[in-house]
């Protein structure tokens, strides 16, 4: 009797280990690869207090998926309290499907709460490199501290991935990245080359997003930053393609959803994260749930958000297109729209819950894009500025609704950590960003936006304008590339800017552009 594939790969995305089925249907899966088959290393993700998500895919040659016959493998992985693998917890058998690109999703229960693990992957004589991972601590624990790496943006020919060697040196709890993982377009070649950056050489299939993926994750740094600590992933534009917003491209595909849909089954396959059940089977990667939360003990939650597969449509975009736009309110009335969402109806129901069932000392929004306002142009009085409509700015009643919502659960310390603009900013949220913080408009939180991996920003003289236009932004910095690194005491959030010395060089050095201290129970940016 043979397992029927449809029935195999419906158990296999429910993360069953199939210790039974192998031994009831011997034969079906190979158990080795004539080549070492562990070449995109490992990764660890989405931990809780007793379970996390073991990843790896098989694949001998990068950019060659048929070097691996299309048959399923029987993968075997073990979890340890030690690095010499002496403690064994818990080992067993996954299975790589070739559906599935041969990836595999362990997702690991029964752990214990606050403790670190080591794990690795088995195939015939081949072992994997061994990642290290954690369970966060137990719902009701007050740890001492959490330190928390943001990183996001890492298009593969704009630079080294020298930010993701610093990342593992840092030493970090957890790695939260936010979107921009690959970008769609680009030279497909194992070093990062220093070429005119031609936007060519599209992906829009399934096998062109699992060569992307496969591409970015040879990199050494960032398979080092990987193995040194679960991450916390969402998503942005680029899993797809620049700009989306929900079903449209800026193409205005009549087909952009199959596209959408290979893109989030790619993704799915290259991260260690849980799929959410789904009514039809048909529609996993039609529609997928990524917006999650993450609690760390009573420490903090972060509220993991969702702004691409949702949104309303960009508003007033150029004609014939989709995608963005930069607009004044006298060109674009439609932006104040009341009815127009960025998370959609259900994710904003789904964060207030969250708000106000929140017993964690800091609640960090853990989302894509700069929430504050940020004006193009001089503003003089309510109602100026010119505004880029893929971001918040371009769902300001949404964002005034997270504020209401802010205001109304008072969830504690609330700090929002974003990415996609290229750009250190650290900024004040308030609920109207024209007029003095007061009584009346008090500030609601603070944000902290991170610059990029590699990706390119804009000259730091424009950025410059940028802060002086929008005197609730603090600090701004373009010019350099790099990550945040967060430490998280009972008593305060100290959030560091780490910038790399230069992106072009895999060895790059890097230093602390600036400092910030958030006080417990105090809003606001303060330099540390």
């Amino acid at each position: 009797m043979k397992l029927s594939r449809r029935l195999f790969l419906q158990h296999s995305l429910q993360f069953a280990t199939f210790a039974s089925l192998a031994q009831a249907f011997p034969g079906y899966a190979a158990e080795k690869s004539s080549a070492y088959p562990f070449t995109l290393g490992v990764a660890s993700g989405s931990p809780r207090h007793d379970s996390v998500v073991l990843w790896t895919r098989l694949l001998p040659e990068p950019l060659n998926a048929l070097a691996l016959p299309p048959v399923a493998y029987k993968v075997r992985w073990e979890i340890a309290e030690d690095e010499s693998f002496h403690r064994i917890s818990f080992k067993g058998e996954a299975y790589a499907l070739p559906e599935l690109a041969h990836s595999v999703h362990v997702d690991v229960t029964g752990l214990q709460p606050d403790r670190w693990y080591w794990y690795r992957f088995m195939l015939g004589d081949a072992v994997s490199a061994v990642g290290r991972t954690r369970t966060a601590p137990a719902q009701d624990a007050m740890v001492a501290n959490l330190r928390l790496a943001v990183a996001s943006c890492q298009h593969w020919e704009f630079g080294e991935y020298a930010a993701h060697r610093h990342i593992a040196a840092a030493n970090p709890d957890v790695v939260a990245f936010l979107g921009d993982y690959i970008y769609e377009w680009g030279p497909y070649d194992l070093r990062h080359p220093l070429k005119p950056r031609k936007r060519d050489i599209e992906s829009f299939t399934l096998a062109d997003y699992r060569n992307r993926y496969a591409q970015y994750k040879t990199d050494p740094h960032l398979q080092a930053a990987h193995h040194v600590a679960p991450w916390i992933v969402t998503w942005d534009d680029h899993e797809v393609c620049n700009d989306y917003g929900n079903d449209r491209d800026e193409r205005l595909d009549p087909n952009f959803l199959l596209r959408r849909a290979a893109a989030y089954q790619a993704f799915y396959e290259h991260m260690p994260v849980r799929l959410h059940a789904t009514v039809n089977e048909a529609d996993r990667f039609t529609n997928m749930r990524i917006y999650e939360r993450y609690d760390w003990g009573r420490m903090a939650r972060l509220h993991v958000l969702d702004d691409r597969q949702y949104r309303s449509h960009q508003v007033c975009a150029k004609p014939g297109r989709g995608g963005s736009n930069s607009v004044t309110n006298a060109e674009c009335s439609e932006r104040l729209d009341p009815n127009r969402t960025l998370l959609g109806t259900e994710q904003e129901k789904w964060l207030a819950r969250g708000f106000a069932s929140s017993t964690a000392k800091w609640n960090i929004l853990t989302q894509q894009t700069l929430m504050a306002q940020s004006s193009q142009t001089a503003v003089a009085q309510e109602g100026d500025g010119k505004f880029w409509t893929d971001g918040w700015d371009g769902y300001p009643l949404a964002r005034q609704r997270l504020f209401d919502d802010l205001q109304k659960h008072k969830p504690a310390n609330p700090v929002v950590i974003s990415g996609d603009v290229h750009t250190f900013y650290a900024a004040n949220l308030k609920r109207d960003f024209y007029t003095k913080s007061s009584l009346a408009n008090p500030l609601l939180a603070t944000e902290f936006c991170g610059t990029s991996v590699t990706s390119s920003s804009r000259p730091q003289e424009r950025t410059d304008q940028f802060v002086a236009q929008n005197p609730h932004i603090k600090y701004g910095r373009s010019d350099k590339r790099g990550f945040m690194l967060l430490d998280i005491s009972h008593t305060r959030m100290l959030t560091h800017f780490l910038a790399l010395d230069d992106v072009n060089r895999a060895d790059s050095g890097i230093s602390t552009l600036n400092s910030f201290v958030v006080e417990d129970g105090r809003v606001g940016v303060v330099t540390a």
